[in-house]
C-alpha cells in the first residue's frame, strides 16, 4: 500500500516452505520457525525492507500449549540476531494451518519510507 512517502507491506501467512513450494523441517517446530523467519526476511528484502520496519506479526501455532515456549525462544533469538531493540507487536493464535505438516505460520506488517521520486 503506497501512502505518499510511506509504504505498508502486508505479508500474508508464511511458513516453512522451500523455493519449490515443498514443506520442509517436518516435525521440527524450531527449524520450521527459523525457516519461516528466513522466508519473511527474503520477502522484506525484496521490497527494500528489514525486520526493523516490521511493526506487527500474527503467529499461528498448530498447538500453542505444546509449542509456544519453543517458538518464543526461537523468535526471541531471531529478533536479537536482527539487532531489534523495539520488537514488533505480536499476537499468538492457535489455528489449524493450511497443510497438516506445518506447525507454525506467520504474517507480518511492515511500514517503511519510500524513496522520493524526482519528476
Amino acid at each position: 500500500i503506497d501512502l505518499g512517502g510511506l509504504a505498508i507491506l502486508l505479508i500474508s501467512g508464511t511458513a516453512s516452505i522451500d523455493e519449490s513450494g515443498k514443506s520442509i523441517h517436518i516435525g521440527d517446530l524450531r527449524a520450521q520457525t527459523r525457516r519461516t523467519f528466513l522466508n519473511i526476511t527474503r520477502l522484506l528484502n525484496a521490497e527494500g525492507a528489514t525486520w526493523k520496519d516490521v511493526v506487527r506479526t500474527s503467529c499461528y501455532l498448530r498447538d500453542i500449549d505444546r509449542d509456544y515456549w519453543d517458538f518464543n525462544d526461537e523468535r526471541t533469538a531471531f529478533y536479537k540476531e536482527q539487532g531489534l531493540t523495539l520488537l514488533p507487536a505480536s499476537t499468538g493464535i492457535q489455528a489449524k494451518l493450511c497443510r497438516p505438516e506445518l506447525l507454525v505460520e506467520i504474517e507480518a506488517i511492515a511500514i517503511l519510507k519510500q524513496a522520493t521520486q524526482v519528476a
